[in-house]
Protein backbone atom coordinates (compact mmCIF):
# COMPACT_ATOMS: atom_id res chain seq x y z
CA UNK A 1 0.00 0.00 0.00
CA UNK A 2 1.46 3.40 -0.98
CA UNK A 3 2.66 5.50 1.92
CA UNK A 4 1.17 8.96 2.27
CA UNK A 5 3.68 11.52 3.57
CA UNK A 6 2.48 14.56 5.46
CA UNK A 7 5.22 16.99 4.47
CA UNK A 8 5.65 19.95 6.77
CA UNK A 9 6.21 22.62 4.15
CA UNK A 10 7.17 26.09 5.34
CA UNK A 11 4.67 28.92 5.60
CA UNK A 12 6.90 30.76 3.15
CA UNK A 13 6.46 28.30 0.29
CA UNK A 14 2.77 27.80 1.07
CA UNK A 15 2.30 31.59 0.83
CA UNK A 16 3.94 31.74 -2.60
CA UNK A 17 1.43 31.57 -5.47
CA UNK A 18 2.16 29.26 -8.37
CA UNK A 19 2.77 31.00 -11.66
CA UNK A 20 -0.38 31.09 -13.75
CA UNK A 21 1.80 31.75 -16.78
CA UNK A 22 3.46 28.36 -16.39
CA UNK A 23 0.11 26.61 -16.48
CA UNK A 24 -1.25 28.65 -19.36
CA UNK A 25 1.90 28.28 -21.47
CA UNK A 26 1.58 24.51 -21.31
CA UNK A 27 -1.39 24.73 -23.66
CA UNK A 28 0.37 27.12 -26.05
CA UNK A 29 3.14 24.71 -27.04
CA UNK A 30 1.04 23.32 -29.88
CA UNK A 31 2.16 24.83 -33.21
CA UNK A 32 -1.45 25.57 -34.18
CA UNK A 33 -1.90 27.94 -31.21
CA UNK A 34 -1.10 31.62 -31.75
CA UNK A 35 0.13 32.85 -28.40
CA UNK A 36 -0.06 36.41 -27.10
CA UNK A 37 0.14 35.03 -23.55
CA UNK A 38 3.84 34.84 -22.80
CA UNK A 39 6.43 37.54 -22.27
CA UNK A 40 9.15 36.27 -24.55
CA UNK A 41 11.47 38.44 -26.64
CA UNK A 42 11.43 37.66 -30.34
CA UNK A 43 13.75 34.81 -31.32
CA UNK A 44 14.55 36.83 -34.47
CA UNK A 45 16.92 38.98 -32.40
CA UNK A 46 18.77 36.32 -30.43
CA UNK A 47 22.24 36.76 -31.89
CA UNK A 48 23.39 33.15 -31.84
CA UNK A 49 26.39 33.83 -34.07
CA UNK A 50 27.59 36.77 -32.00
CA UNK A 51 27.19 34.82 -28.75
CA UNK A 52 29.00 31.83 -30.28
CA UNK A 53 31.97 33.98 -31.26
CA UNK A 54 32.08 35.56 -27.82
CA UNK A 55 31.92 32.15 -26.11
CA UNK A 56 34.70 30.79 -28.30
CA UNK A 57 36.91 33.78 -27.53
CA UNK A 58 36.31 33.46 -23.80
CA UNK A 59 37.10 29.74 -23.78
CA UNK A 60 40.21 30.25 -25.90
CA UNK A 61 41.63 33.26 -24.05
CA UNK A 62 40.33 33.01 -20.47
CA UNK A 63 38.81 29.54 -20.22
CA UNK A 64 40.32 28.55 -16.87
CA UNK A 65 39.03 31.68 -15.14
CA UNK A 66 35.67 31.44 -16.88
CA UNK A 67 35.12 27.92 -15.55
CA UNK A 68 36.29 28.58 -11.97
CA UNK A 69 34.51 29.98 -8.92
CA UNK A 70 34.35 33.78 -8.86
CA UNK A 71 33.42 36.75 -6.69
CA UNK A 72 29.88 37.35 -5.51
CA UNK A 73 29.77 40.94 -6.78
CA UNK A 74 30.21 39.85 -10.37
CA UNK A 75 32.67 40.31 -13.22
CA UNK A 76 34.15 43.82 -12.93
CA UNK A 77 34.27 44.64 -16.68
CA UNK A 78 30.56 43.80 -16.92
CA UNK A 79 29.75 46.02 -13.93
CA UNK A 80 31.82 48.79 -15.50
CA UNK A 81 29.85 48.43 -18.74
CA UNK A 82 26.58 48.82 -16.82
CA UNK A 83 27.97 51.86 -15.00
CA UNK A 84 28.95 53.49 -18.29
CA UNK A 85 25.59 52.63 -19.80
CA UNK A 86 23.77 54.44 -16.98
CA UNK A 87 25.88 57.51 -17.67
CA UNK A 88 25.28 57.39 -21.42
CA UNK A 89 21.57 56.53 -21.39
CA UNK A 90 20.21 58.14 -18.23
CA UNK A 91 22.90 60.72 -17.33
CA UNK A 92 23.30 59.29 -13.85
CA UNK A 93 26.55 58.39 -12.12
CA UNK A 94 26.75 54.86 -10.73
CA UNK A 95 29.95 53.38 -9.34
CA UNK A 96 30.65 49.76 -10.40
CA UNK A 97 30.87 48.91 -6.69
CA UNK A 98 27.19 49.87 -6.40
CA UNK A 99 26.30 47.04 -8.82
CA UNK A 100 25.81 43.33 -8.12
CA UNK A 101 25.37 40.87 -11.01
CA UNK A 102 22.50 38.40 -10.54
CA UNK A 103 21.23 35.25 -12.21
CA UNK A 104 18.49 37.06 -14.09
CA UNK A 105 16.24 39.87 -12.93
CA UNK A 106 14.04 37.39 -11.08
CA UNK A 107 16.88 36.83 -8.62
CA UNK A 108 17.10 40.56 -7.99
CA UNK A 109 13.48 40.48 -6.85
CA UNK A 110 14.13 37.55 -4.54
CA UNK A 111 17.18 39.28 -3.05
CA UNK A 112 15.26 42.51 -2.47
CA UNK A 113 12.55 40.57 -0.68
CA UNK A 114 15.07 38.61 1.35
CA UNK A 115 16.97 41.60 2.70
CA UNK A 116 14.02 43.93 3.31
CA UNK A 117 10.82 42.01 4.10
CA UNK A 118 9.94 40.56 7.47
CA UNK A 119 6.65 38.70 7.70
CA UNK A 120 3.76 41.15 7.75
CA UNK A 121 5.78 44.14 6.51
CA UNK A 122 3.91 46.54 4.21
CA UNK A 123 5.15 46.59 0.60
CA UNK A 124 3.81 48.88 -2.11
CA UNK A 125 3.20 47.49 -5.60
CA UNK A 126 1.47 48.69 -8.76
CA UNK A 127 -1.99 47.44 -9.67
CA UNK A 128 -1.81 45.70 -12.05
CA UNK A 129 1.66 44.64 -10.96
CA UNK A 130 4.36 42.39 -12.35
CA UNK A 131 3.46 38.84 -11.38
CA UNK A 132 7.13 37.79 -11.14
CA UNK A 133 7.58 40.38 -8.39
CA UNK A 134 4.36 39.34 -6.68
CA UNK A 135 5.54 35.73 -6.64
CA UNK A 136 9.08 36.58 -5.45
CA UNK A 137 7.98 38.90 -2.66
CA UNK A 138 5.17 36.56 -1.56
CA UNK A 139 7.78 34.12 -0.26
CA UNK A 140 8.51 36.58 2.55
CA UNK A 141 4.82 36.98 3.45
CA UNK A 142 4.43 40.79 3.24
CA UNK A 143 1.26 42.82 3.41
CA UNK A 144 0.85 44.01 -0.18
CA UNK A 145 -0.45 47.54 -0.65
CA UNK A 146 -1.73 48.12 -4.17
CA UNK A 147 -1.31 51.49 -5.87
CA UNK A 148 -3.51 51.71 -8.99
CA UNK A 149 -2.05 52.81 -12.31
CA UNK A 150 -3.56 55.54 -14.43
CA UNK A 151 -2.64 56.01 -18.07
CA UNK A 152 0.21 58.37 -17.12
CA UNK A 153 1.59 56.42 -14.13
CA UNK A 154 0.87 55.93 -10.44
CA UNK A 155 -2.37 57.22 -8.95
CA UNK A 156 -0.65 59.79 -6.77
CA UNK A 157 -3.68 60.29 -4.55
CA UNK A 158 -3.70 56.59 -3.71
CA UNK A 159 0.10 56.60 -3.36
CA UNK A 160 -0.07 59.44 -0.84
CA UNK A 161 -2.62 57.51 1.21
CA UNK A 162 -0.51 54.34 1.20
CA UNK A 163 2.65 56.19 2.20
CA UNK A 164 0.95 58.20 4.95
CA UNK A 165 -1.06 55.35 6.44
CA UNK A 166 1.24 52.35 6.13
CA UNK A 167 4.85 53.56 5.69
CA UNK A 168 5.83 50.69 3.33
CA UNK A 169 9.32 49.20 3.53
CA UNK A 170 9.61 49.80 -0.20
CA UNK A 171 7.47 50.45 -3.25
CA UNK A 172 8.21 48.39 -6.37
CA UNK A 173 7.62 50.19 -9.66
CA UNK A 174 8.28 49.72 -13.39
CA UNK A 175 8.10 53.28 -14.78
CA UNK A 176 9.07 52.38 -18.37
CA UNK A 177 6.68 50.23 -20.46
CA UNK A 178 5.29 48.61 -17.33
CA UNK A 179 4.59 44.88 -17.24
CA UNK A 180 1.72 44.05 -17.67
CA UNK A 181 0.08 47.34 -18.69
CA UNK A 182 2.61 48.77 -21.16
CA UNK A 183 2.18 52.17 -19.46
CA UNK A 184 5.11 54.58 -19.25
CA UNK A 185 4.98 57.10 -16.41
CA UNK A 186 4.98 60.69 -17.62
CA UNK A 187 7.67 63.08 -16.40
CA UNK A 188 5.04 65.02 -14.44
CA UNK A 189 3.83 61.84 -12.75
CA UNK A 190 7.38 60.84 -11.84
CA UNK A 191 8.08 64.23 -10.31
CA UNK A 192 4.84 64.24 -8.32
CA UNK A 193 5.47 60.68 -7.13
CA UNK A 194 9.07 61.54 -6.24
CA UNK A 195 7.85 64.42 -4.06
CA UNK A 196 5.65 62.00 -2.14
CA UNK A 197 8.46 59.47 -1.76
CA UNK A 198 10.86 62.21 -0.64
CA UNK A 199 8.57 63.03 2.28
CA UNK A 200 8.40 59.40 3.41
CA UNK A 201 10.77 56.70 4.65
CA UNK A 202 9.81 54.34 1.83
CA UNK A 203 12.49 53.09 -0.55
CA UNK A 204 11.79 53.05 -4.28
CA UNK A 205 12.69 49.80 -6.05
CA UNK A 206 12.79 50.83 -9.72
CA UNK A 207 12.79 48.03 -12.27
CA UNK A 208 13.96 49.18 -15.70
CA UNK A 209 13.75 45.89 -17.61
CA UNK A 210 12.11 47.54 -20.66
CA UNK A 211 13.67 51.01 -20.60
CA UNK A 212 15.93 50.43 -23.59
CA UNK A 213 13.01 49.48 -25.88
CA UNK A 214 11.18 52.68 -26.74
CA UNK A 215 9.40 53.25 -30.05
CA UNK A 216 8.12 56.80 -29.58
CA UNK A 217 8.15 59.66 -27.14
CA UNK A 218 10.90 61.17 -25.07
CA UNK A 219 13.02 59.57 -22.38
CA UNK A 220 11.83 60.41 -18.89
CA UNK A 221 13.99 60.89 -15.78
CA UNK A 222 14.66 57.90 -13.57
CA UNK A 223 13.68 58.03 -9.90
CA UNK A 224 17.41 57.76 -9.18
CA UNK A 225 17.75 61.24 -10.72
CA UNK A 226 14.74 62.64 -8.86
CA UNK A 227 15.45 61.34 -5.34
CA UNK A 228 18.46 61.08 -3.04
CA UNK A 229 20.62 58.21 -4.27
CA UNK A 230 20.29 56.32 -1.00
CA UNK A 231 16.49 56.13 -1.43
CA UNK A 232 16.43 54.28 -4.76
CA UNK A 233 17.38 50.75 -5.78
CA UNK A 234 17.69 50.11 -9.52
CA UNK A 235 17.09 46.72 -11.13
CA UNK A 236 18.19 45.82 -14.65
CA UNK A 237 18.30 42.92 -17.09
CA UNK A 238 20.04 41.82 -20.28
CA UNK A 239 17.17 39.47 -21.18
CA UNK A 240 15.31 41.93 -23.40
CA UNK A 241 18.32 43.40 -25.24
CA UNK A 242 20.64 40.37 -25.56
CA UNK A 243 19.24 36.96 -24.55
CA UNK A 244 17.10 35.69 -21.65
CA UNK A 245 18.85 32.32 -21.69
CA UNK A 246 22.06 33.90 -20.38
CA UNK A 247 20.17 34.70 -17.14
CA UNK A 248 22.01 37.95 -16.49
CA UNK A 249 20.54 40.80 -14.46
CA UNK A 250 21.77 43.25 -11.85
CA UNK A 251 20.85 45.24 -8.79
CA UNK A 252 22.23 48.72 -8.20
CA UNK A 253 22.00 50.44 -4.84
CA UNK A 254 23.72 52.18 -1.94
CA UNK A 255 26.76 50.52 -0.40
CA UNK A 256 24.90 49.24 2.66
CA UNK A 257 22.19 47.67 0.50
CA UNK A 258 24.74 46.01 -1.78
CA UNK A 259 26.67 44.67 1.22
CA UNK A 260 23.57 42.94 2.59
CA UNK A 261 22.63 41.74 -0.88
CA UNK A 262 26.09 40.17 -1.27
CA UNK A 263 25.59 38.32 2.01
CA UNK A 264 22.17 37.06 0.93
CA UNK A 265 23.48 35.99 -2.47
CA UNK A 266 26.46 34.18 -0.95
CA UNK A 267 24.04 32.16 1.15
CA UNK A 268 22.00 31.37 -1.96
CA UNK A 269 24.39 30.55 -4.82
CA UNK A 270 27.83 32.09 -4.07
CA UNK A 271 27.91 34.01 -7.36
CA UNK A 272 26.19 34.33 -10.72
CA UNK A 273 27.25 32.22 -13.67
CA UNK A 274 30.73 33.56 -14.36
CA UNK A 275 30.97 31.94 -17.78
CA UNK A 276 27.81 33.76 -18.89
CA UNK A 277 29.14 36.99 -17.39
CA UNK A 278 32.41 36.79 -19.33
CA UNK A 279 30.69 35.76 -22.56
CA UNK A 280 28.22 38.63 -22.20
CA UNK A 281 30.99 41.10 -21.44
CA UNK A 282 32.93 39.97 -24.52
CA UNK A 283 29.78 40.13 -26.64
CA UNK A 284 29.07 43.69 -25.53
CA UNK A 285 32.67 44.69 -26.28
CA UNK A 286 32.53 43.22 -29.81
CA UNK A 287 28.96 44.24 -30.77
CA UNK A 288 27.32 47.52 -31.73
CA UNK A 289 24.68 47.12 -29.04
CA UNK A 290 22.98 50.41 -29.93
CA UNK A 291 22.40 49.16 -33.48
CA UNK A 292 21.13 45.83 -32.14
CA UNK A 293 18.70 47.55 -29.75
CA UNK A 294 17.54 49.84 -32.56
CA UNK A 295 16.71 46.78 -34.68
CA UNK A 296 14.72 45.24 -31.82
CA UNK A 297 12.94 48.52 -31.16
CA UNK A 298 12.02 48.99 -34.82
CA UNK A 299 10.55 45.50 -35.11
CA UNK A 300 8.64 45.66 -31.83
CA UNK A 301 7.31 49.09 -32.70
CA UNK A 302 5.99 47.80 -36.03
CA UNK A 303 4.36 44.80 -34.36
CA UNK A 304 2.78 46.97 -31.68
CA UNK A 305 1.46 49.41 -34.29
CA UNK A 306 0.02 46.55 -36.33
CA UNK A 307 -1.71 45.01 -33.33
CA UNK A 308 -3.17 48.35 -32.22
CA UNK A 309 -4.37 49.20 -35.75
CA UNK A 310 -6.15 45.89 -36.07
CA UNK A 311 -7.69 46.27 -32.62
CA UNK A 312 -8.90 49.76 -33.54
CA UNK A 313 -10.55 48.37 -36.67
CA UNK A 314 -11.93 45.09 -35.33
CA UNK A 315 -12.50 45.14 -31.57
CA UNK A 316 -15.82 46.19 -30.01
CA UNK A 317 -15.71 49.84 -29.02
CA UNK A 318 -16.41 48.95 -25.36
CA UNK A 319 -12.93 47.40 -25.09
CA UNK A 320 -10.33 49.79 -23.70
CA UNK A 321 -6.60 49.25 -24.13
CA UNK A 322 -3.28 50.95 -23.55
CA UNK A 323 -1.10 52.38 -26.31
CA UNK A 324 2.49 51.55 -25.35
CA UNK A 325 5.41 53.63 -26.52
CA UNK A 326 7.84 50.82 -25.78
CA UNK A 327 8.25 47.41 -24.24
CA UNK A 328 6.35 44.24 -25.12
CA UNK A 329 2.76 44.43 -23.83
CA UNK A 330 -0.71 45.88 -24.35
CA UNK A 331 -3.30 45.78 -21.56
CA UNK A 332 -6.98 45.30 -22.35
CA UNK A 333 -9.82 46.23 -20.01
CA UNK A 334 -13.08 44.41 -20.65
CA UNK A 335 -16.45 46.04 -19.92
CA UNK A 336 -18.48 45.27 -16.82
CA UNK A 337 -19.98 41.80 -16.89
CA UNK A 338 -17.17 40.25 -18.91
CA UNK A 339 -14.61 37.82 -17.52
CA UNK A 340 -11.03 37.53 -18.74
CA UNK A 341 -10.96 33.87 -17.71
CA UNK A 342 -14.03 33.17 -19.83
CA UNK A 343 -12.48 35.08 -22.72
CA UNK A 344 -9.31 33.00 -22.30
CA UNK A 345 -11.29 29.77 -22.55
CA UNK A 346 -13.20 30.94 -25.62
CA UNK A 347 -10.07 32.27 -27.34
CA UNK A 348 -8.17 29.07 -26.69
CA UNK A 349 -10.96 27.13 -28.40
CA UNK A 350 -10.05 29.23 -31.49
CA UNK A 351 -6.34 28.46 -30.98
CA UNK A 352 -5.44 31.90 -29.61
CA UNK A 353 -3.82 32.23 -26.18
CA UNK A 354 -4.12 35.36 -24.04
CA UNK A 355 -3.19 35.99 -20.40
CA UNK A 356 -6.04 36.87 -18.01
CA UNK A 357 -5.36 39.66 -15.57
CA UNK A 358 -6.07 38.07 -12.18
CA UNK A 359 -2.46 37.01 -11.33
CA UNK A 360 -1.33 40.63 -11.74
CA UNK A 361 -3.36 41.68 -8.69
CA UNK A 362 -2.53 40.77 -5.11
CA UNK A 363 -6.15 40.83 -3.94
CA UNK A 364 -7.59 38.33 -6.42
CA UNK A 365 -9.33 40.92 -8.57
CA UNK A 366 -8.41 41.82 -12.14
CA UNK A 367 -10.77 39.48 -14.01
CA UNK A 368 -11.60 42.25 -16.47
CA UNK A 369 -7.96 42.69 -17.48
CA UNK A 370 -6.04 40.92 -20.26
CA UNK A 371 -2.34 41.13 -21.16
CA UNK A 372 -1.35 40.74 -24.80
CA UNK A 373 2.27 40.27 -25.88
CA UNK A 374 3.27 41.54 -29.33
CA UNK A 375 7.04 40.96 -29.32
CA UNK A 376 7.05 37.19 -29.86
CA UNK A 377 4.61 36.98 -32.77
CA UNK A 378 5.53 37.86 -36.33
CA UNK A 379 3.19 40.13 -38.34
CA UNK A 380 1.39 37.23 -40.02
CA UNK A 381 0.54 35.60 -36.70
CA UNK A 382 -0.51 38.93 -35.23
CA UNK A 383 -2.93 39.44 -38.09
CA UNK A 384 -4.36 35.95 -37.80
CA UNK A 385 -4.49 35.97 -34.00
CA UNK A 386 -6.11 39.39 -33.58
CA UNK A 387 -8.68 38.53 -36.27
CA UNK A 388 -9.64 35.39 -34.35
CA UNK A 389 -9.68 37.24 -31.02
CA UNK A 390 -11.91 39.96 -32.49
CA UNK A 391 -14.37 37.27 -33.59
CA UNK A 392 -14.31 35.70 -30.13
CA UNK A 393 -14.94 39.09 -28.49
CA UNK A 394 -17.84 39.85 -30.81
CA UNK A 395 -19.45 36.49 -30.08
CA UNK A 396 -18.82 36.70 -26.33
CA UNK A 397 -20.02 40.25 -25.86
CA UNK A 398 -22.99 39.67 -28.17
CA UNK A 399 -24.12 36.57 -26.28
Amino acid sequence: MPRTTDYKFSRRIRATPQSMIREILKVTERPDVISFAGGLPSPDFLDTEGIRKAANSVLKEEGKAALQYSTTEGYLPLREWISNRYKKRLSISVDPDEILITNGSQQTLDLVGRIFIDEGDPVGIEAPGYLGAIQAFSQYIPEFLSVPLNYDGLDTGQLAGVLDSYDPVFCYVIPNSQNPSGITYSTANRRESATLFRNSDTLVVEDDAYGEIRFTGTHHPTFRALLPQDRVILLGSFSKIVAPGLRMGWICGPEEVIDHTITAKQASDLHSNIFSQRVLSRYLADTDIDFHIAEITRAYGERCTLMLRMMDEMFPEQIRYTRPDGGMFIWLTLPDGCSAMELWRRALAKNVAILPGTPFYTDGTGDRGVRLNFSNADPERIQAGISRLAQVLAEYMGS
